[in-house]
């Protein structure tokens, strides 16, 4: 009955059925689960209670005559003064002159607004009716001529008429361990509570179901990917191994030893490594991919190292060069800038089984490159290439292993649920010895200031990052732009070099810009936030970030992390002017903590899940219910949940779990894995 069409509804009609096809809703079914994105809770609260910038109700006696003021075209604004709990709030209307003749002195009002705590003001005020019931009204979201009003009634009709026929799809068990609303219950009172118990009652219930089915789907591709994934056991000579991780000039950390452990144990796995490995910058994530790329040469495979840019694949070969100096260990590099007779001796090596290691670029899977018997593959800065590019580096081998590696410290929320189909290893401790890197907030207009001490460590043979949001002029943001900002850099320090990169610079032209830097040609480097990733440079002590309150905080901790990489102490300087709180809060939290985990968490809190990587990323599901950051502990209790479902003979047969199967048969998960 709810795949019933939705016209079918008494009331609706074409013209009704038309605009709630608009919102994706088709059947009494869609209608049904069509829930509130917000809510307001129009009960009314004490002063006391009300945090800043929070939308509230409030109950006062009007103390002054309402004061009326007509701007622009039709635009109003009137303000009155409110007797609330023994302090003075002022309320102010926009656009409601008729409010004049309404609101008498004396008399007491309730008034629903948002709160500034600073001026003791409630902005956007509307007038609303004591109630004792009913006090939360929910908020939908509409599209084109269509009224709350006649949502909200259409809503109603088919709850009255179709809430029996709601399947319940979680098992007793689940519902009685969590005592847990019934389904059809949980629906209703999403869509009119009665009162706040019973309100977050039924929003428990369906966050949990919602974040459930989600962790149903990344379980399944996990554990049909660890069935069907019949990856090559990978041995070798334990002591070979240690006698390379003898050789370091340091010892791992903690950290270090746990992930490598995790890793070495997926080579040695008879199903095909599926692993993320995050660590901050600097955190020492390289070394553990050596350590697996020796293993997996010693066990008499081929490895791959592909990174986003030709430097950073130049750096990661010199480095490895250099780890196995002696070692017997052949390494290559490649790339799109390889010239032909180099290219064509590396391709033969590789087919022939001659080289061990291979780094490269995107060139690394163009067709022609061949493996003789590729077992490992890596891929670093994974947020950096497509699923398709990764997906053809991993086919080139005989079921390779394939371990991805982020510098994006990743909250856990975040973590398990873009990525809850991998296994996720995270190196949380930063290595002894490393000097924290010295943050200051100031005002743009200190930049002279700045610049003089940017002159100072170039004379000291120091090197300095600038970086700004914009490549040119823009009449839309008053923000900083690396063209001008070069210029002006130019003439205030001439004696120094100045360097200039930017997105719109073809990729020659940027290898050009960020070797001359690298190499120490340029003691300054004006640029975008083209070097966020991977460029190593250890002599550069300075980071210079203009209108640093236009970025958030994980990509400010990624640009910070460019300097730091030597022996001498280094700075990052945030030239930042924010006018919001929460702009401010990002400035203040970057100077307080050099800690990129709990950057990510605070990133996350500000910002929100969907601006977390700095776009939409589409690995993150589209809840209707839950909030993954808030609701963070039942997303856990979900995806232990799914997992032990999935691995259990009896969600496979039991009838009691028969809506959870059905529901999971529906998706495109069997498919998808299927494909993979």
């Amino acid at each position: 009955m709810l795949q019933s069409p939705v016209h079918t509804l008494k009331g609706v009609g074409p013209r009704g059925a038309e605009q709630l096809s608009a919102l994706g809703i088709d059947t009494i079914g869609d209608l049904l689960f069509y829930f509130p994105f917000r809510y307001e809770d129009y009960a009314v609260r004490r002063l006391e209670e009300v945090e800043h910038e929070e939308k509230v109700t409030l109950q006062g006696t009007v103390h002054t005559e309402p004061e009326l003021r007509f701007y622009g075209k039709k635009k109003s604004r009137l303000t009155i003064r409110v007797l609330v709990d023994g302090y003075l709030v002022q309320a102010v209307f926009f656009n409601q002159p008729f409010l004049k003749r309404q609101i008498h002195l004396g008399e007491d009002i309730v008034f629903f607004g948002k709160m500034n705590r600073h001026r003791l003001m409630v902005e956007g005020a509307v007038l609303k009716q004591p109630t004792e019931d009913g006090s939360i009204e929910p908020v939908y979201p509409l599209k084109g001529d269509l009224k709350l009003y006649s949502l909200k009634k259409w809503i109603a009709g088919a709850l009255e008429q179709y809430k029996e026929d709601i399947p319940e799809i979680l098992p007793e068990r689940l519902l009685e361990t969590y005592r847990l609303f019934p389904r059809a219950e949980a629906c209703y009172y999403l869509h009119f509570p009665q009162d706040m118990d019973r309100f977050h009652q039924a929003r428990r219930r369906m966050v949990y179901e919602e974040l459930l089915q989600f962790q149903l789907k990344m379980q399944y591709l996990r554990w049909r990917s660890k069935q069907s994934d019949k990856g090559m056991a990978k041995s070798w000579d334990q002591q070979q191994l240690q006698a390379f991780l003898g050789r370091l000039p340091f010892s791992l950390t903690h950290a270090q030893e746990r992930v490598l452990g995790e890793i070495l144990d997926d080579l040695r796995a008879g199903t095909r490594m599926n692993r993320l490995l995050q660590g901050d910058v600097g955190s020492g994530k390289t070394i553990i991919a050596a350590a697996g790329m020796y293993a997996a040469v010693l066990s008499g495979s081929q490895a791959a190292l592909m990174v986003p840019t030709e430097i950073l694949a130049e750096q990661h070969a010199a480095s490895l060069n250099e780890l196995f100096d002696g070692m017997g260990v052949s390494i290559a590099h490649l790339s799109g800038s390889s010239g032909v007779k180099k290219r064509r001796e590396t391709l033969a090596a590789l087919r022939d089984g001659s080289i061990d290691m291979i780094i490269g670029t995107h060139a690394l899977i163009q067709e022609g490159v061949d493996f003789h018997q590729l077992g490992f593959v890596i891929t670093d800065e994974q947020h950096r290439f497509g699923v398709q590019q990764r997906r053809v580096l991993k086919e080139k081998g005989l079921d390779p292993d394939v371990l991805f590696m982020t510098a994006t410290p990743i909250p856990r929320t975040l973590s398990i649920t873009a990525f809850g189909d991998m296994d996720v290893s995270t190196i949380d401790e930063m290595p002894a010895g490393r000097k924290p890197i010295e943050t200051y907030w100031a005002k743009p207009d200190t930049l002279p200031r700045v610049l003089r001490f940017i002159e100072k460590q170039a004379a000291a043979g120091r090197q300095a990052y600038v970086i700004c949001p914009l490549i040119e002029e823009s009449d839309m943001l008053d923000v900083q732009n690396a063209i001008d900002l070069h210029r002006d850099i130019q003439g205030a320090l001439p004696g120094l070099t100045t360097g200039l990169m930017h997105g719109r610079l073809s990729s020659d032209e940027k290898e050009t810009a960020m070797q001359a830097f690298a190499s120490g040609d340029t003691d300054i480097l004006v640029s975008t936030t083209v070097v966020e990733v991977g460029v190593n440079v250890p002599n550069a002590t300075v980071m210079v970030i203009y209108d640093a309150n236009r970025f958030g905080l994980a990509q400010l901790h990624q640009l910070r992390g460019r300097v730091g990489r030597g022996s001498d102490q280094s700075y990052c300087i945030l030239l930042a002017d924010p006018k919001s709180d929460s702009g401010k809060e990002r400035m203040a939290v970057m100077t307080e903590t050099n800690d990129g985990f709990e950057l990510s968490q605070r990133d996350l809190e500000l910002r929100g899940p969907g601006d977390f990587f700095g776009h939409k990323q589409s690995g993150l599901p589209v809840m209707k219910v839950a909030d993954i950051v808030e609701d963070y502990r039942t997303l856990e209790a979900a995806r232990k949940d799914a997992a032990a479902l999935i691995a259990s003979d009896a969600f496979w047969n039991d009838p009691a779990y028969e809506g959870l199967r059905t529901w999971l048969q529906q998706q495109d998960v069997f498919q998808q894995a299927a494909m993979d």
